[in-house]
């Protein structure tokens, strides 16, 4: 019997991985892992009867075809996401922990799983994932969150500073959070560089922005493929009434990250779904490749998506 996981290279993936490999015994199973936006990992993996499958924060929907194929070769499935899913096909062999609501990521069901077995490593990759209130801020854990999350924006592995495999191997002789921010230099190096580099996006101008919305576009650079999630959900944070996006030139088009507003944190999935090679969660969602002649029309969809102002909460009708 083989142990095989796949977990999304950013925070939520390396964090959800992190819990499971505090609590059980996957220290010889095979990583298949990349860049954030690598998300069809599943198809990649071959299984045969008995081994085992553990699946990580990359959309089950994507990924329906390859986990059919390895439950008809006998493997066992367990698959961890907060992302669109579509209908979860009943097997006996899969066990899923699927759940979409905008409040929750990976690291948190996994948590929950677990019952709160490795909580700090939960709100690390929640904090990553932009899904933590500021009430539960620990300011040690927000910036681990937001340094893991932004090494795993890449075009490829090249982009990244750590491959997010060498990242979990750093990590998992950790039990606390906190040790490994103070201990392991990975860390340190990762807050540098995604400084510098939000300091190379810092003052970009909105191409397009209204009260409710607003849309940045960003140069084809490595700098640029590194910080753009990064970028979006630190808007999204400074105005938690307003939705953003970040275009970011790529191949000759643009990859798109969605943020919506934090104080409504809904319709991101919906809006990008409705292009090609779109997908993500109701609170973040993004297009991997938009033609360049589909800017505007983007422009246009994503402004008038979100063209509902967000009542603040003393604004509401009870």
């Amino acid at each position: 019997m083989r142990k095989i996981v796949a977990f999304n290279g950013d925070a939520d993936g390396l964090c959800a991985l992190q819990q499971l490999s505090l609590c059980e015994a996957l220290g010889g199973a095979a990583l298949v892992t990349g860049p954030k936006r690598q998300i069809e990992l599943v198809r990649g993996i071959a299984a045969s009867a008995g081994d085992e499958v553990t699946v990580l924060d990359v959309s089950f929907d994507v990924n329906r075809a390859a986990v059919e194929r390895l439950l008809l070769a006998g493997a066992r499935v367990r698959y961890f996401d907060h992302h669109h899913a579509g209908e979860l096909p009943r097997h006996p062999r899969l066990e899923a922990h699927i759940d979409t609501s905008p409040s929750m990521c990976t690291s948190l069901i996994v948590d929950r799983h677990l019952g709160g077995a490795h909580r700090a490593w939960a709100l690390v990759g929640a904090f990553g994932d932009n899904v933590v209130s500021e009430g539960e801020e620990n300011i040690v854990l927000k910036d681990l969150g937001i340094a893991l999350n932004y090494n795993g924006y890449g075009e490829s592995l090249a982009d990244l500073h750590f491959h997010p495999a060498e990242l979990h191997e750093r990590m998992r002789r950790y039990a606390d959070p906190l040790a490994f921010a103070r201990e392991d230099p990975s860390f340190a190096r990762l807050r540098e560089a995604c400084r510098d580099d939000m300091s190379s996006a810092a003052g970009t101008p909105p191409l397009v922005e209204s009260p409710h919305a607003a849309l940045y576009l960003l140069p084809e650079a490595a700098w640029a493929r590194r910080v753009c999630g990064v970028l979006a959900s630190d808007l999204a944070r400074k105005a938690p009434r307003r939705a953003h996006a970040v275009a970011l030139a790529s191949r000759g088009g643009w990859q798109v990250s969605v943020r919506a507003p934090l104080a409504r944190p809904t319709g991101a999935a919906a809006l990008c779904r409705a292009f090609p090679s779109g997908g993500g969660r109701e609170g973040a969602a993004g297009i991997n490749h938009l033609p360049e002649g589909e800017l505007e029309h983007f422009a246009a969809r994503f402004m008038a998506h979100f063209a509902a102002p967000v009542l603040a909460h003393s604004d509401r009708v009870a």
